[in-house]
């Protein structure tokens, strides 16, 4: 209900609970001639937003003797399949098999907000209101619209269609991680506020997409060694060369392989809480040089943030002051701070996104995920957190 009051806003205020439409009969809304013509300019519409080869019924049928309402029963239909294009694409299920960020925009009640529709008798405002809300997906609409080249066309095409993958409603607050651009953004009542460099997964160990909670942050953070990381070489230090392991803070603890915090671990100085079915998390790192490259898939799978600590000190901003946080990281005692609010992490993958110049940008499709025909088959991770 929340989410469905979200959408309507200030509309479903207007609209009396008790409306109803003069002249239903048997559950069907009966459509007016120019609802059924303003239905019919935004399907003839929808390949502006990327949806041409969504199929739609035709309710061009006349109405007959024998069935007198045929062409409101068919609008009606096609308007809920274009009102669920609008929300969540045309796109296969097997191209979403790994985008496992969840939405709820299926159990919105689109009779009912059609039946709202036509009381006010303005289709277009509430199509209007299924749009994802995120500047970038209008930055790529407008794209799409002008573009003339067919790869950028379906390039475009492809991102307009993961942000209907979203969710509608993603928070007044959260973080947006775009692995493809390797950026992390956070955003406040849709309006990006602040934008830190990140570092990725390699195309043998993709970082996934998937979404959790931040509730806090863990500073000067232990680095629980995954095993496979630990056989790379790490655990045959710790057995065959014990001082060398111990400089670089490795030991092993109650069956696992584990490193001190310090100035070398490789979460450096700070891990976000957020716990995910994948080990996956957004932290620090002591290889800031990495931050240079144009191209940074360099991790098992985690986020390792440039500006670790001014992400830190932002999300807490107000509730722990940065002095306290200094101190904190300069006595290498591991500590976890609540944030006031958690927030929602998206871990997403955008090869295109608006630019703040106008405009939009293109990122290369480092894990070749843009062909939505296919089934986007990631191998495991293995993160470094």
């Amino acid at each position: 209900m929340r989410l469905f009051l979200a959408i309507l806003g200030g509309f479903m205020l207007s609209v009396p609970a008790s409306a109803q439409i003069e002249g239903t009969r048997d559950d069907h809304l009966i459509w007016t001639e120019s609802q059924i013509a303003q239905l019919q300019q935004l399907v003839d519409a929808r390949a502006s937003e990327g949806l041409g080869s969504c199929s739609i019924t035709n309710f061009s049928q006349p109405n007959s003797a024998s069935d007198p309402y045929r062409r409101s029963r068919l609008a009606s239909v096609a308007a809920n399949e274009l009102m669920r294009a609008y929300l969540e694409g045309c796109a296969p299920a097997a191209a979403r098999s790994k985008w496992r960020i969840s939405s709820d925009d299926r159990l919105i009640d689109t009779q009912q907000l059609l039946l709202k529709a036509l009381v006010r008798n303005d289709l277009a405002a509430y199509f209007d209101a299924l749009r994802p809300r995120n500047p970038h997906y209008q930055a790529l609409r407008e794209a799409y619209v002008a573009e003339a080249d067919e790869v950028k066309r379906a390039t475009l095409a492809v991102n307009m269609e993961r942000w209907r993958w979203m969710r509608l409603v993603m928070g007044g607050k959260y973080l947006l991680v775009n692995a493809a651009s390797f950026e992390v953004t956070l955003w406040e009542n849709d309006r990006k506020i602040r934008t830190w460099p990140v570092i990725v997964g390699k195309a043998k160990s993709p970082t996934p997409v998937f979404e959790a909670t931040v509730s806090g942050v863990i500073l000067n953070p232990w680095w629980e060694i995954p095993a496979s990381i630990a056989a790379e070489g790490i655990g045959a230090m710790v057995r065959n060369s014990p001082a060398a392991a111990r400089r670089k803070g490795y030991v092993y603890q109650n069956g696992r392989y584990r490193q001190r915090p310090g100035p070398g671990n490789a979460l450096g100085q700070m891990k976000l809480v957020m716990p995910n079915a994948y080990s996956v998390y957004l932290h620090d790192t002591p290889n800031k040089n990495l931050f240079s490259e144009p191209v940074r898939t360099f991790s098992h799978g985690c986020i390792r943030v440039g500006g670790a600590i001014d992400l830190v000190k932002t999300l807490l901003d107000g509730s722990v002051t940065a002095l306290r946080i200094d101190d904190i990281l300069d006595s290498r005692q591991t500590t976890t701070l609540s944030l006031n609010n958690s927030i929602p992490v998206y871990i997403a993958y955008f090869t295109a996104e608006g630019s703040e110049e106008g405009g939009v940008r293109y990122f290369p499709d480092i894990y070749s995920r843009d062909d939505l025909q296919l089934a986007q088959h990631d191998p495991a991770t293995d993160c470094a957190a």
